[in-house]
């Protein structure tokens, strides 16, 4: 991997935004074997994920930190490998003390633990429900993506379609608690529709049902909150002027690659 200049700015400046994305837990265990063996493959086998998930895994919190955290060596024996730099032994002693901060926190409060799911995720995304993954599918062998459902605690079952490096790196699995992410501006609101037609079988687009708990009218487009069964909110849009009211059944549809699903 080529390595990057460091910026201008303080070389530490940058680390934390690697551990602001709540899924990197597993990329940091790369990162950690990495540092113990000196190698990416070895720590793809460690960590139990495909070579080329290591290396996104890698990539992307190089990206996050704006630093180079590891660089690739050349000669010896095994003709080359990997070494961790001080900066991603510097973003591991982070990740340390954050994780032990946290616990310490937590521990003082009973089902902190719960209160905490996706306190420290910050992004514009304003639909965010706390659900439970059903089951992970490929569509064939040969096929990069997954397809992931996942349902709320109100029973609102959505499909998130996500690449097999990404389903390895969170570790997605039955019965895995997730975040699923979405735009506001990604759903369109209309009138509800019978059941869940996103239940059933993978769709490229998802269908589900609440209630209206406000319209906020627009020149164009009216916002709609949505109120969910069993607690939460969905927000999207509605063609302006929009006959929903309060109180309304209505129905939310995204596409499925508008979905991110993402650990609390």
């Amino acid at each position: 991997m080529a390595s990057r200049k460091p910026s201008s700015r303080n070389a530490l400046s940058d680390l934390p935004q690697a551990l602001v994305d709540s899924s990197a837990d597993k990329r940091l265990d790369v990162l950690r074997q990495v540092a113990a063996g000196g190698s990416i493959s070895q720590a793809a086998r460690e960590v139990g994920i495909s070579y080329k998930a290591a290396w996104q895994a890698i990539d992307t919190l190089s990206s996050l930190s704006g630093q180079p955290l590891v660089e690739r060596t050349v000669g010896g024996a095994g003709g080359g490998g990997a070494r961790i730099t001080p900066q991603g032994e510097q973003l591991l002693a982070l990740a340390a003390a954050l994780a032990h901060a946290r616990e310490q926190v937590l521990s003082r409060f009973a089902g902190g633990e719960a209160l905490a799911t996706g306190l420290g995720l910050r992004t514009s995304m304003r639909n965010q429900l706390p659900c439970t993954v059903l089951r992970c599918e490929a569509s064939s062998a040969e096929d990069p993506t997954v397809w992931v459902q996942a349902e709320s605690a109100g029973g609102t079952r959505l499909w998130s379609s996500v690449t097999r490096e990404s389903a390895d790196l969170l570790g997605l699995a039955p019965g895995r608690a997730v975040l699923l992410l979405c735009k506001a501006t990604a759903v369109t609101v209309g009138s509800a529709v019978r059941g869940n037609r996103a239940s059933v079988r993978p769709a490229d687009i998802c269908h589900f049902n609440g209630l209206v708990e406000r319209v906020a009218p627009g020149s164009a487009r009216d916002e709609v909150v949505l109120a969910l069964p069993g607690g939460g909110q969905w927000v999207g849009f509605a063609p302006h002027p929009s006959a929903l009211k309060t109180g309304d059944r209505a129905s939310a549809s995204v596409a499925a690659s508008a979905l991110v699903v993402a650990l609390g």
